[in-house]
């Protein structure tokens, strides 16, 4: 059915448009300004998404590749991490709020450092029932070295970029620990 909203209306020799047809025609246009904006929020959040997974997995990959010896996987390096942050030590509930995880994992966790001599407990002195995490010296030496090396290969791969991806690529470390933040 044809309907003379959806079409100009012929009057005195000129053409001129109905008053629902500029409003619909209006409305569509807004609609697709706002799916445009939104389909280039969710593609900008797509594309930074993968390029995030993208450089993570090769960070991994690279370390050890460039240093075999490196095997801790990346929840040891991540509470390591959070613990090289606090000389004071932590305790469990504290590092699994950090880390967003539950208190059992990081529990998990920090005895297989402890194993490895990578951590130490001390018993709390407001309550013995409690024990604070510190990093030991194996842990921080290892820590650090783990630091060293992905700075190292970052540096490497940031010396083969041209003057201009290296300037944007500092230019947006702020604004993406800006990102971080938001998403904590």
């Amino acid at each position: 059915m044809i309907r003379s909203a959806d079409y100009p209306v012929l009057m005195s020799g000129s053409t001129r448009t109905s008053a629902a047809a500029t409003s619909s025609k209006a409305s569509d246009a807004k609609g697709s300004e706002a799916k445009a904006a939104s389909d280039a929020k969710a593609s900008d959040a797509q594309q930074l998404t993968q390029v995030i997974t993208r450089l993570r997995r090769a960070l991994r990959m690279s370390i050890r590749t460039d240093y075999p010896w490196e095997s801790l996987p990346m929840a040891h390096v991540e509470l390591m991490q959070a613990l090289g942050d606090r000389p004071e030590g932590a305790r469990v509930g504290e590092l699994a709020q950090t880390l967003r995880l539950a208190q059992n994992t990081v529990s998990g966790l920090v005895q297989q450092l402890f194993e490895k001599g990578f951590v130490e407990r001390t018993p709390e002195p407001a309550d013995r029932r409690a024990v604070r995490i510190t990093l030991a010296k194996l842990g921080r030496a290892q820590l650090d070295s783990w630091i060293a090396a992905h700075e190292r290969r970052i540096d490497d791969a940031l010396s083969r970029l041209t003057p201009e991806d290296r300037e944007a690529l500092t230019r947006a470390v702020l604004p993406l620990g800006h990102l971080v933040d938001e998403l904590n």
